[in-house]
């Protein structure tokens, strides 16, 4: 019969660390996995009308003719298989990792292949434990139709495929796991939940998480107030929020919520104090203005919180910290562009922000922020390895850098992201902390100053009180952005030879961000140099997966870390050391 084509879903599922377990139990490991087909999979699929393609070792291939169909017994199978491991030893456990395409394939007798297949495995391959992994065309399908949750991952660059593969990951839960209630610090604290978008332009999302982005630095600068980062307050958006749950889980006494509505060239921002801990309204208003006016906008709503939560500041103390980044609104709105882009911990994110960066620089050149986070985006390109010309991203890192610092006065945030990519590329480690230690003078609820000032902890032979700053930027931003707090633990217990506790922060690096190679190479070197080859190995495998090299392109800062990562590496490649 004649090769056919037709559009199908496509999911593909293996077992995580089925080498380990294999090596460990070779005969229980089998009896397990066919108990789990028998009595799971094999009925889950055929109750959601799917066919099983083929199967491998620990593999297996199924085609659904509806995708809903196939995102659903994918939840199913996973929300169930940790109730039938319930009594079994945690390194005995089966964990399936999942990903379903939707695509074009090829049909020859009972067999599939093509494009649709290959990118359904290669999103498998990025997947967690346990974890439901999605193409984009997957997403766009069933985003409406199904009350899951996704996280965006961007575009991912995958082993033989041309072009990078966009993946979501899929919430198994209905929102966020509730953690244990945090304490209220010892002075006021606040969150400022996202804004709700009413211009009725999805494209406009990005302006208001701009103007919450702002209201949040300028609560920041208030230095008796304790101030959730963004990057946490902003996981709960797109939730029924429970101000509060809000509360208990961020560990804060106020919450701040409202809506913006930008109509051509006015903006109505709305907001209202809360109480978390009894519900209770404190204060609400609404303030109108054009966009010329937008930064005075901002300065009203954070000094009318202020004074609420304390009678007796005066207004102008908020004022008097509420520098304007730039007079040049082109600028600023291709500034808030970026900074999606920039958080998306990918090379096409990383690329894309720092195109925008570079028109806000052209508009403005002494825009302090733009500057300072363009030099970070090349560092980053440039110490991933995503970039075709690492010195030429180290020049333009370096130059926007010095810019940056010419341009920031007292602004922490342009101090901070400058002192990075500069203590980065060579600049003398001692005098880019004098940087950090003034940024967060200014400004000590600054998460990411915190996180910055830890990084450059490692890098100066100091890993002792860099595990204490991003103990305290995680306090601050308790939901920062993914596996970035947990990678620079890792790097600190690393430097120490604590290996074990490095791997566990590692390998929570590696799911919270499957696209990111350092996470991979930093994983891969601690498990050699624990002796765990086999292990280390399959890293290796993954790290390949996602079409990165074996060792980085630029060398890590710190002489001590960057050889203790390359001897592992060759050692867990084979390679004499």
């Amino acid at each position: 019969m004649p090769a056919s084509r037709r559009l199908a879903a496509i999911l593909a599922a293996d077992v995580a660390g089925y080498s380990r377990l294999m090596g460990a139990d070779e005969e229980g490991t089998l009896e397990r996995l066919k108990a789990l087909r028998r009595e799971l999979l094999d009925p889950q699929i055929a109750e959601h009308h799917g066919r099983i393609v083929k199967t491998t070792g620990d593999g297996i291939l199924v085609e659904f003719a509806s995708v809903v169909d196939a995102v659903r017994c994918a939840v199913e199978v996973q929300q169930a298989i940790p109730e039938r491991d319930t009594g079994i030893a945690a390194d005995k456990r089966i964990e399936l990792r999942i990903g379903i395409n939707l695509g074009d394939v090829i049909v020859e007798g009972d067999d599939l292949y093509g494009d649709g297949v290959n990118i359904a495995a290669r999103i498998e391959a990025l997947a967690d434990a346990g974890g439901v992994f999605v193409s984009n065309t997957v997403h766009d399908q069933v985003r409406d139709r199904l009350p899951f949750v996704f996280e965006d991952l961007g575009e991912q660059q995958v082993k033989n495929i041309a072009r990078p593969v966009h993946a979501w990951r899929l919430g198994l839960g209905a929102k966020p796991a509730s953690a244990a209630p945090l304490a209220l610090p010892d002075k006021p604290s606040i969150a400022v939940l996202p804004f709700a978008n009413l211009s009725g332009d999805p494209e406009q999302e990005y302006f208001a998480d701009g103007m919450v982005e702002e209201i949040i630095t300028a609560l920041s600068r208030i230095r008796w107030l304790f101030v959730i980062a963004r990057n946490s307050s902003f996981t709960y958006k797109g939730y029924a929020i429970d101000v509060k749950q809000v509360g208990r889980e961020l560990g804060v006494r106020y919450v701040l919520e409202g809506s913006v509505r930008k109509s051509g060239n006015r903006v109505r921002i709305t907001g209202q104090l809360i109480d978390a801990a009894t519900g209770t309204h404190l204060w609400a208003d609404r303030f109108d203005g054009s966009l010329e006016d937008v930064f005075e906008l901002q300065d009203k709503v954070a000094s009318s919180v202020a004074g609420i939560i304390e009678p007796t500041l005066q207004a102008a103390e908020t004022r008097r910290s509420a520098d304007r980044p730039t007079s040049d609104l082109g600028a600023y709105d291709l500034y808030l562009r970026a900074l999606p882009m920039f958080a998306r911990v990918s090379k096409e994110g990383l690329s894309e922000a720092a195109r925008l960066l570079e028109q806000a620089i052209a508009r403005d050149p002494g825009y302090g922020p733009a500057l300072a986070f363009a030099a970070i985006c090349h560092q980053r390109l440039a110490a991933d390895g995503w970039t075709s010309d690492p010195e030429a991203s180290r020049w333009r890192a370096v130059d926007f850098a010095r810019r940056a610092l010419e341009a920031a006065g007292d602004d922490p945030a342009v101090l901070i992201n400058a002192a990075y990519p500069l203590a980065y590329f060579g600049e003398d480690v001692g005098d880019m902390i004098a940087l950090a230690d003034r940024a967060l003078t200014l400004n000590p609820s600054y998460a990411r100053g915190w996180y910055v000032s830890a990084i450059l902890r490692v890098i100066a032979g100091e890993p002792e009180l860099a595990i204490e700053h991003i103990e305290k930027s995680a306090r601050l931003s308790p939901r920062d952005y993914p596996g970035v707090p947990t990678a620079t633990i890792g790097l600190a217990h690393f430097f120490c030879r604590r290996f074990d506790l490095a791997a566990q922060n590692f390998r929570l690096t590696v799911r919270q961000v499957p696209g990111w190679p350092a996470g991979y190479r930093s994983l891969a070197a601690c498990y050699a140099h624990m002796g765990r080859l086999n292990e280390a190995r399959e890293v290796i495998e993954q790290l390949r997966a996602i079409g990165a090299d074996l060792e980085p392109h630029l060398p890590f800062p710190n002489r001590e870390i960057h050889s203790l990562l390359i001897s592992g590496l060759r050692l867990a490649a084979g390679e004499a050391v």
